[in-house]
């Protein structure tokens, strides 16, 4: 490999080590059980959690195949990653504002919304870029190595949040006993809500090597931005109402949309829920996530691995039904009872079962994200990978409201914390039946590309 297209690799492997804290930090195991304390109520947070998130959502659907079918046209992905790297710093920044006695749910919910929209699209134009960094072969490798470094870059800030900066809400220090460092101050938790201004810290410092190594190919048949923005709605038109001639593609986006909602749900309500049903702590939640994340990181990369022999697709079979089996045994987890199971009050065992399964979790969702982006890749037309990845994106988006939505409704319907995950088992069982019908390497990409006149960049 020559050094310019290897530093290229690894520049955009800082992407996913950059942006991984929004999830690992923010959606999941810090900033989540935050907002249940603040809120009191583990129903009424994770309830309100789930709307805030499918808001955000809906807003990622509606926006994602346009953006992407004008950069294709207009080119300058990187022009797009900055202006959506601005909407994450500023969204994971205003974080820092959720104090407690002064707790504004809206606002907050408002911020993480902002950066949230703005981690998604960022994503969208930098898995774009995937195919021009190698072969098909080796995209798989490719992939699961940047998911790998991602949750490597993860577990690293979750480590440094835990141990430097978070306070525990009973002794006022930090997991290692220590005080959090920077005089923040315990009694207005100041330790945990700088999770939002060390995420945007991590982000700009670890995006330079990025914008400093990753360069796009030159785009001989670009338009200008004008021309790009009147051409790429009526073509994206004429993209969506043939796609179901494109068997494969129009299988993938249905069967992804479903169980990557369900495994986005995990991550988004697994540390609500744990923090709700098991009593745990921010701190518990957080070695939590330093075990998912280990997992994930180690699975992504042996996923990226088993996905360039055996190809994406039994990759992701194999992780969706171990999700499925997980989602069926958190029901069944609490303090009175482990899988049927009563336990004593005092008991370690569903702790230890939740940690396990949290394991479980990282490690079938780490190779089943690898092994998504590189379905994609297949499926996508050439020359229009971010218009693929904006679709990629408006089948996950376009039902993101379900998991967080259906969760949220069945929680407050039934009152039970417990109840309120089992939508992710039917979304799993969907995503799964869906896959049957997508090909490996999709189908004939020129007799989809004919419905469109505008030729392959």
């Amino acid at each position: 490999m020559k050094p310019n297209a290897a530093r290229r690799i690894w520049g955009w492997y800082f992407f996913d080590w950059a942006s991984q804290p929004y999830n690992t930090l923010l959606l999941t195991f810090i900033f989540a059980p935050y907002v249940k304390e603040l809120v009191g109520d583990g129903t009424a947070a994770q309830a309100a959690w789930g709307y805030g998130v499918g808001a955000a959502g809906l807003i990622i659907a509606l926006l994602a195949p346009v953006l992407g079918a004008i950069a294709d046209r207009a080119g300058g992905r990187l022009r797009f990653i900055w202006l959506f790297s601005l909407l994450y710093v500023v969204g994971a920044c205003g974080l820092w504002y959720a104090q407690p006695g002064d707790f504004n749910l809206t606002l907050t919910l408002l911020f993480f919304g902002v950066g949230l929209v703005g981690m998604e699209f960022a994503t969208i134009f930098t898995n774009a870029m995937l195919p021009n960094l190698g072969t098909r072969a080796e995209i798989g490798r490719i992939s699961g190595n940047g998911w790998a470094l991602g949750y490597v870059g993860g577990v690293l800030a979750l480590v440094l949040m835990l141990t430097l900066i978070q306070e525990s809400p009973e002794t006022g220090q930090t997991l290692i006993g220590r005080d959090p460092i920077l005089g923040l101050d315990p009694e207005t938790r100041e330790g945990t809500r700088a999770v939002g201004p060390f995420t945007a810290l991590w982000y700009i410092v670890f995006m330079v090597p990025f914008f400093l190594w990753v360069r796009e190919p030159r785009n001989p048949d670009r338009l200008t931005m004008r021309q790009a923005v009147q051409s790429a709605l009526p073509e994206l038109k004429t993209t969506l109402r043939h796609l179901p001639d494109n068997r494969s593609l129009f299988a993938y986006l249905g069967s992804s949309m479903f169980y990557r909602d369900a495994l986005n749900g995990m991550y988004v309500f697994g540390g609500i829920y744990a923090a709700g049903t098991l009593g745990w702590t921010p701190v518990d939640v957080g070695i939590f996530g330093i075990i998912a994340a280990v997992t994930g990181a180690v699975f992504a990369w042996i996923g990226g691995h088993a996905d360039e022999y055996f190809g994406p697709k039994p990759v992701i079979a194999v992780t969706i039904v171990v999700l499925t089996l997980v989602a069926l045994a958190v029901i069944f987890v609490s303090r009175d009872s482990v899988l049927g199971m009563a336990v004593e009050p005092d008991s370690a065992l569903p702790d230890v079962t939740f940690y396990v399964l949290g394991a479980l979790i990282g490690a079938a969702g780490g190779a089943l994200q690898s092994a998504s982006r590189t379905m994609m890749v297949r499926q996508a037309i050439p020359g229009r990978e971010t218009e693929g990845f904006g679709l990629y994106a408006l089948a996950g988006k376009a039902s993101s409201f379900l998991a967080p939505l259906s969760i949220g409704l069945a929680t407050d319907i039934s009152g039970s914390q417990q109840l309120g995950i089992t939508p992710l088992i039917v979304l799993f069982i969907i995503g799964l039946y869906l896959l049957r019908w997508v090909k490996a390497d999709g189908e004939q990409a020129d007799q989809w590309a004919g419905h469109s006149s505008r030729p392959s960049s």
